[in-house]
């Protein structure tokens, strides 16, 4: 096992969909971290940003929570598109009607809460499979706009790609992003990244995700960097959170990736819910309200995303604000 590979996939659960999209067949699937429809609501947000990814099937449920269980987010990222169909919550919101979308779609503007699709997870890697940017681009883009959401989240986890080190990952991402929003105007749609940590780390020397934002970082809104499943001890304080991380993946706290280049205000802190939604990384609720606590004394106001509901809810992300940014 080489250095780069021992970087983890995200929570990893198995999960069996059927996929109702037009031209694609049931398949089985592995998860990653696994408004209306006016342009004033859709408008991209600004900072903080408080994420909450949606992939499980919960018994009994009618689409997304109603907002009440979801008080003091602003955004909620149903997980996944695929480019070979779709999964979980993202297939569950194409199978509600569409005055049910509609209806819960007002819901969501009147809260201020976004609704967006997560793309790819560890289910598919664009690059190594061969899935053309340009196309995949589009074919989510009209996603989008058929669904009536208000963005995407590129959630890319192509190790392989971005491991080889050849430039092949980061072209690739860059491709995409640029036609991407080409479909979906900026201050009209939100177009998120969801990088592993280590990828703005300089051990990348083909650049990794420090390159990506150098390319097309302007057309991306904010990343929501996913400080765990990168090891048994990586970013569990505030210090190798925020301020130094490990010899291991050197310069890929809060503070370092800002100092490579990436705003402040778009480096989003990416944690799992509870102990279980990630191999490790995580931190209970208080210790990370503390972090947060420190991060925005020092300038910054990006956000958290949590992965995921509904392990984690309203009483989760109050308990993480509760000292920097009170609901």
């Amino acid at each position: 096992m080489t250095l780069f590979s021992v970087i983890s996939c995200a929570c990893i659960a198995v999960v069996a969909c059927l996929v109702i999209s037009e031209g694609t067949n049931a398949s089985p699937l592995v998860d990653a971290h696994d408004h209306t429809g006016s342009l004033t609501s859709r408008a991209t947000q600004a900072a903080p940003h408080w994420v909450i990814y949606s992939d499980k099937w919960v018994s009994g449920e009618n689409g997304p929570p109603p907002v009440n269980d979801i008080t003091g987010y602003n955004v909620f990222a149903l997980s996944f598109w695929l480019f070979s169909g779709l999964a979980d919550q993202a297939q569950e919101w194409t199978m509600l009607d569409s005055a049910t979308r509609s209806s819960i779609k007002a819901s969501y503007a009147s809260a201020g809460i976004s609704l967006i699709v997560s793309a790819f997870g560890s289910t598919e890697a664009p690059t190594s499979q061969g899935a053309d940017p340009t196309a995949t681009a589009n074919n989510l883009a009209a996603f989008v706009k058929q669904y009536d959401l208000d963005g995407v989240d590129v959630d890319y986890e192509d190790f392989n790609a971005m491991n080889a080190q050849d430039g092949s990952a980061e072209n690739w991402l860059a491709t995409f992003t640029q036609a991407l929003r080409a479909q979906l105007p900026q201050g009209q749609y939100i177009i998120t990244h969801a990088p592993v940590a280590p990828w703005f780390s300089p051990i990348y020397k083909s650049g990794a995700y420090l390159k990506v934002h150098q390319t097309v970082g302007s057309l991306i809104d904010w990343v929501g960097v996913i400080f765990y499943n990168q090891g048994v001890s990586e970013y569990t304080t505030c210090t190798g959170l925020l301020d130094t991380s490990s010899n291991t993946w050197p310069s890929s706290a809060v503070f370092q990736i800002s100092a490579a280049g990436v705003p402040l205000n778009k480096i989003v802190i990416g944690k799992p819910a509870t102990a279980a939604d990630a191999s490790n990384g995580y931190m209970d609720p208080s210790t990370l309200a503390g972090c947060v606590n420190t991060a925005k004394g020092k300038g910054w106001n990006a956000g958290v995303m949590v992965w995921q509901y509904p392990d984690a809810g309203t009483d989760w992300i109050k308990r993480v604000r509760a000292m920097a940014f009170p609901v």
